[in-house]
């Protein structure tokens, strides 16, 4: 059995669990990054256009430049985000935010899942920061002063990792989550996200747009357009079950046909560069951030609807938190020092409950086609499309 000593484990090597690596290494501390997916090399990026994209911050771009990440990109696919619009009901005015307000350069960026995951492993590597990659955990021993983490392998022996913390960044079904029996509470949608890109007709002109609507059913959906090149949008749909699988079922013409409808056709023809995919919606919440020696970031601890583009960002704020605990921790404490965690945990759960909120919220507020919600709602775009109030929101969305 091979044995190995890491200050701090980290299992899940997506994009919270690898930025956590980098940042962690920045600091000081020996980490092990884990994986149970073979991704020992970084893979050369196809030309298509990647259908999952995420809304990144200009704070989190900061950050992700701080470590190395954001230079790997490359420039000319990365779309930015000067202004947003927010639709409602078709009567009401759309809510408009723009960067310029505070007089800021953007409100966030637009890059692709694949993209970013590859300058994640890029950095890694240059870092030469130990990975146990395609490695299954197989037992996890966590008590109060010491981690023991056992992972298998087919090409080589069993390795026992003991390490002072352990992060479970092994997303929103954590094995590590599991085996704490650390409950997580879920709330379905009972919807899908459509994802694909078009190119359209006109210049999206760095505007990200969002509907909120109804389909035939009177199920909340809600249509989200993010600019990436000029004439380059990728979609986000968000529908219920019953609507997502209509969809998907149509022909590509008709399927951009529906979604140049619910976007008012604002950018002209579209046309579909790839059949779209899907992925199911539900929002979950862990009762408990740590146990003893081990903590939950990202989709492990929290997951929210996209409505707010703030999955991700949501899971770097987890690393940026965690990272200032750890490093401003007197040298006598421990990585595991419950006084850490459980100021890293007060730290999270005002984020964690702002985005919940809001989300939740929003869906909630949404998802009624009564007359007098409509009318609440469309009071509340009226009154944030004030001069004083956008200032306020923008400058809360640039901040995150």
């Amino acid at each position: 059995m091979i044995r190995l000593q890491p200050d701090i484990a980290i299992v899940g090597a997506g994009l919270v669990g690898s930025a956590a690596a980098i940042a962690l290494h920045q600091e000081g501390f020996s980490v092990l990054l884990i994986d149970n997916l073979q991704r020992k090399q970084p893979k050369p990026l196809i030309q298509a256009w990647d259908k999952r994209v995420y809304a990144i911050s200009p704070k989190n771009v900061a950050w992700l430049e701080h470590l190395g990440v954001w230079s790997r990109l490359d420039i000319t696919r990365i779309g930015v985000m000067q202004s947003m619009e927010i639709h409602g009901d078709s009567f009401a005015p759309p809510l408009l935010l723009r960067a310029e307000e505070v007089r800021a350069d953007c409100l966030g960026f637009i890059v692709e899942a694949q993209a970013l995951m590859e300058a994640m492993m890029e950095q890694i590597a240059s870092l030469d920061i130990p990975t146990l990659f395609d490695s299954t955990c197989t037992m996890l021993d966590n008590k109060a002063n010491q981690v023991s983490l056992t992972v298998s392998r087919e090409s080589s022996e069993t390795t026992l990792i003991d390490s002072n913390l352990l992060l479970a960044a092994d997303g929103g079904q954590s094995w590590v989550r599991q085996e704490l029996n650390i409950n997580a509470q879920q709330l379905s949608y009972q919807q899908v996200a459509l994802v694909a890109n078009f190119t359209v007709e006109q210049s999206h002109e760095n505007i990200a747009r969002q509907w909120f609507s109804h389909d035939a059913d009177g199920d909340v959906a809600i249509m989200a357009w993010l600019p990436l090149n000029d004439h380059i949008i990728s979609i986000v749909w968000s529908v219920s079950d019953k609507f997502g699988a209509k969809l998907l079922s149509l022909s590509d013409d008709a399927f951009t046909q529906y979604v140049a409808d619910a976007g008012g056709r604002c950018l002209g023809e579209l046309q579909l560069l790839a059949k779209p995919s899907s992925f199911p919606l539900s929002q979950q919440k862990a009762e408990s951030l740590f146990q003893d020696c081990v903590l939950l970031v990202g989709d492990a601890a929290h997951k929210i609807h996209p409505m707010a583009g703030q999955g991700v960002n949501l899971g770097f704020r987890d690393v940026l938190d965690l990272v200032k605990v750890l490093a401003n921790k007197n040298q006598y404490q421990r990585l595991h020092d419950p006084n850490l965690l459980r100021k890293y945990t007060r730290l999270r759960k005002v984020d964690m409950a702002q985005m919940l909120l809001l989300t939740e919220g929003l869906y909630r507020l949404f998802s009624h086609s009564h007359p007098a919600i409509k009318k609440v709602r469309n009071w509340g775009l009226w009154v944030a499309n004030q001069a004083v109030i956008k200032k306020i929101l923008v400058a809360q969305a640039i901040a995150r």
